[in-house]
């Protein structure tokens, strides 16, 4: 970024700006991503009581950035970084102060707000932004999830926010879109012929999202049960994916052109009846296990629930896509904790070849292609290719994995590109309001069916495991398997 910014970090002193901002944005910082002259500021109703260099080492020791903390690094960190406490709710004379901070001999800077707070906190802070002159034309405002627990409460907060910031201003942040592997994947289908050729029904046989953590619910508070894996995870991460594996080419690369791409891909998705969510979507809870030889309680145990709970920790689905370049091909979407492992990828499975040439063929069965997106742990591209076993000389073959990783050492982390684009005035990273709606009203029908006891019971399962039972027979019973069952990871 060659033009200094301020940042505005609502909820400063909060969990997603420890774990994640601060530690995104130091590492920006030393790798030279924004202007030296660029500020930082961290709001909450009070401020620590440590000094800013001792409160940001002790969060860099517990949520390690991804470049080394040095006394020199810190030093110099700290000196586009400060505090200031705010009232959210019902204002206070710091709003004044704040204003004049920000206005630095008369320059109109830019102006980047991170709503890093509840969604109850929105409309607040916005009209206070509005009322205290901060909202001005350069002034982005930046939302993060969940936008809503519904389509009702989503249309809500989407209008309650427009009063003061145009869809312009707005910035509807999911930093799985944020992710190398993800802008990889962007650039190979639209800048190269030889990936938009094979993108479709003929050569594709399936595709599988999952986002996978091994970690449970132990310390989380009560926002989770009234949530469940649906809201939480699919209706932003996985449907938001799920859009830019499956999109047209956009006219040109940027912002609106990408969203209208997407939002076609949301316009398409089967609609979900009673019967179809019962056929198509297994849920499940887990309950106590071991995971990586540890034990692990249950749902209810991590929540210290006082009683039984129809709150879904996994859920899996087979989604349909109702236009010409995916008929009949399924996206098979699945979240969950408690799992056995700690991953998030895309798989492009491809179809296996029409015709093999040697009847006589012993070699073993050939692998069909695959085009791996790995989102973490690590972020990295893989094409699975047969290829000659050099070990033997009877002429079998062996699959391999092409690293198509292109990445180096001063790579963006996502949450500070996505901070960049913001400041940049680049949609092409965020979510639309008509985005958000359209994923909403198709979880709402998952949930509509749940709730009337028609879209099938919740499943149990064990914590270490991969889910319940009833996941792998969405997949199995269609000749197909989940890519963790078929190579060990």
């Amino acid at each position: 970024m060659n033009k200094a910014f301020d940042l505005i970090i609502f909820g400063g002193m909060g969990d997603l700006s420890k774990k994640k901002l601060l530690p995104a944005l130091y590492s920006g910082w030393l790798a030279g991503h924004f202007h030296p002259d660029t500020r930082i500021f961290l709001t909450s109703r009070r401020a620590p009581d440590q000094s800013m260099k001792e409160w940001l080492q002790d969060i860099f020791s517990q949520y390690k950035p991804a470049r080394s903390v040095t006394e020199e690094r810190l030093n110099g960190f700290c000196e586009h970084v400060e505090f200031i406490t705010l009232d959210l709710m019902h204002g206070c004379e710091n709003w004044q102060k704040l204003h004049e901070r920000l206005t630095i001999d008369g320059q109109d800077r830019i102006v980047t707000s991170f709503l890093a707070i509840p969604p109850s906190l929105f409309t607040s802070v916005c009209s206070l932004l509005d009322k205290h002159g901060i909202n001005t034309p350069n002034c982005r405002v930046v939302l993060e999830k969940p936008l809503g627990h519904d389509l009702e409460s989503a249309k809500k907060i989407n209008a309650e926010v427009a009063q003061y910031f145009s869809e312009e201003q707005t910035f509807r942040i999911d930093h799985y879109l944020g992710k190398e592997a993800v802008q990889n994947l962007l650039a190979l289908r639209f800048s190269n012929i030889i990936f938009e050729k094979l993108w479709d029904s003929s050569t594709i046989d399936h595709v599988q999202i999952t986002i996978a953590e091994d970690m449970g619910l132990k310390g989380r508070d009560a926002y989770y049960d009234d949530s469940g894996a649906l809201r939480d995870m699919v209706q932003n991460h996985l449907l938001q994916l799920l859009c830019l594996v499956a999109m047209e080419p956009p006219a040109r690369m940027d912002g609106d052109s990408i969203r209208e791409e997407k939002l076609k891909v949301l316009k398409s998705l089967e609609p979900m009846t009673n019967e179809l969510v019962k056929k198509t979507v297994v849920r499940g809870q887990y309950v106590a296990g071991a995971v990586n030889g540890e034990p692990a309680g249950g749902y209810a145990d991590d929540l210290n629930l006082k009683s039984s709970s129809s709150t879904e920790s996994f859920v899996a689905i087979r989604a349909s896509i109702q236009n010409w370049r995916w008929a009949n091909v399924p996206f098979y979407l699945r979240t969950g904790k408690r799992l056995a492992d700690r991953f998030a990828e895309i798989v492009i499975q491809f179809k296996d070849i029409p015709h093999h040439a040697d009847p006589e063929w012993t070699g073993g069965a050939l692998q069909p292609n695959r085009f791996i997106i790995r989102l973490q742990p690590d972020d990295k591209l893989v094409m699975s290719m047969m290829v000659k076993n050099h070990s033997v000389d009877d002429g079998s073959l062996k699959e391999v994995e092409l690293d198509l990783d292109v990445t180096d050492d001063k790579r963006v982390g996502p949450y500070m590109r996505l901070i960049l684009a913001a400041t940049r005035g680049d949609h092409s990273l965020f979510v639309h309001r008509e985005e958000v709606e359209y994923a909403w009203q198709w979880i709402d029908s998952i949930i509509e069916a749940w709730q009337s006891g028609k879209g099938g019971t919740l499943f149990p399962y064990q914590a270490g495991s991969w889910g319940p039972y009833e996941a792998h027979d969405l997949i199995n019973r269609e000749g197909r398997q989940w890519f963790h069952e078929s190579k060990v990871r």
